[in-house]
């Protein structure tokens, strides 16, 4: 745009009309330049609102399946770091599959340990929702693994049937409405201590943390604070409620599974 208010495809056209009495050859020259000019500020303009598009919402929809599935034996190994060994050492592995997650290694003392994929997350605000970078794992004790595991295993399956995020929320919640997951049981808790997993885009592996689960009505219970803050007691922004009727508080500790100290960017 020029001082008088006219872009250049305007003073190309302009000067096009002052070459009438030389030749049409050059007005068309000009012409064509001007649409060409045109045409390429429409293209940037374009080109700049999806890429602002895509900086809000750089996973629109699920990606190719292959994308979310990791080598068998790979997978075993990350869902063990979930854990201190003396607990993974001889728990149940999960892995996941092209049609949800199977038993890998079968245990013995109740706990479940499994890699979670970002469709966990909240239905409503997550931009990550289905970030296929994303590898949780988790490793819940007996009572989780009764009660919590059942939302994670359903959800899997809605999402790798092809289920977009909102069919995935209707059909929760239709599960919920028809009983077909169990009600929260006292004591459900899960480790999530791994030092190679990635939660999310904003913090990688984020910090080790315990997980509580406790029924909807009891969550005021605990006075947990958001995520983001230095509370002790954080409320996570899944599940509660929202279709699912239990509430998760992560507690964050100072090691990773391995025994080696946590970073101070926790939570």
């Amino acid at each position: 745009m020029t001082e008088d208010g006219l872009t250049f495809g305007a003073i190309l056209l302009r000067s096009a009309e002052g070459l009438q009495g030389e030749n049409h050859v050059k007005r068309n020259t000009v012409e064509v330049i001007a649409l060409g000019l045109f045409a390429l500020a429409l293209a940037l303009g374009a080109a700049r609102q999806a890429r602002a598009q895509d900086s809000k919402n750089p996973y629109p929809s699920m990606a190719p399946l292959e994308q979310y599935l990791m080598d068998r034996n790979a997978e075993i190994t990350l869902a063990r770091t979930a854990a201190p060994p003396s607990v993974s050492n001889d728990a149940t592995v999960m892995v996941l599959g092209k049609q949800g997650y199977e038993i890998a290694v079968e245990g013995k003392n109740g706990f479940v340990c499994l890699v979670e994929r970002a469709w966990n997350g909240p239905f409503e605000g997550d931009p990550g929702f289905w970030n296929p970078k994303n590898r949780g794992p988790d490793c819940y004790n007996p009572p989780a693994a009764r009660t919590v595991l059942p939302i994670i295993l359903m959800r899997a399956k809605f999402a790798l049937a092809g289920q977009s995020k909102d069919e995935i929320r209707q059909s929760m919640k239709a599960a919920i409405e028809r009983k077909e997951l169990p009600e929260s049981e006292p004591g459900a808790m899960a480790y999530m201590l791994s030092k190679q997993g990635y939660l999310n885009d904003r913090c990688g592996n984020c910090s080790p943390h315990l997980m509580f689960y406790v029924p909807v009505k009891d969550a005021h219970t605990w006075g947990a604070a958001p995520l983001g803050t230095d509370a002790p007691v954080l409320l996570a922004t899944h599940f509660n409620g929202a279709p699912e009727p239990v509430t998760e508080f992560l507690v964050p500790v100072s090691e990773w599974s391995d025994g080696t100290p946590a970073d101070d960017h926790a939570h």
